[in-house]
């Protein structure tokens, strides 16, 4: 059984236990108020927490600049559509983050291509800058999806560091 699985009906369990606790019980209307709030509470924060599970890519939009570690394609077919999946480190005040992060990206042939290149490039020893900036457009209702802003993705060899002189 998978996390997400196991965390569901423990969930589903705690909404059990919750509904018979409102029914049955003779606590008072401000203890079952009480226990609604926690329980809603505790959904927001077990969502969160399994978002920075390690290993799964992030719904969330690519940092502003980062080192491309690795990239992975899976394009579309019959039925199901394709994704991008790319790990990369962030930097962060000019200093790459301590841990990399995967995402997940939407397909598109373009951005495909631009990461295959990347990716031959890394793979002979030259390191890859890319910058994501948010697309221009409007803006609606996205907010309430995560990660479906699209972003325009760059990507350019990362200059070669310069040593002082002996």
């Amino acid at each position: 059984m998978a996390i997400t699985d196991a965390v569901l009906w423990a969930f589903v369990a705690v909404l059990f236990v919750l509904g018979l606790a409102l029914v049955a019980s003779r606590w008072p209307v401000w203890a079952k108020g009480l226990l609604v709030a926690g329980v809603t509470a505790l959904y927001f924060w077990s969502d969160a927490a399994l978002e920075g599970v390690w290993g799964w890519p992030s719904r969330h939009a690519l940092p502003e600049r980062f080192v491309l570690l690795a990239a992975v394609f899976d394009e579309p077919a019959k039925g199901r559509e394709g994704a991008l999946y790319v790990w990369v480190n962030a930097i962060e005040n000019g200093k790459p983050s301590e841990q990399p992060r995967a995402y997940r990206l939407p397909y598109s042939k373009d951005l495909h291509a631009l990461l295959g290149e990347s990716m031959k490039k890394v793979r002979q020893g030259v390191s890859q800058l890319g910058q994501a900036e948010p697309r221009r457009g409007p803006k609606g209702l996205s907010w309430l999806r995560p990660g479906s802003d699209e972003q325009v993705v760059k990507i350019r060899d990362l200059p070669a560091p310069q040593l002082p002189e002996k």
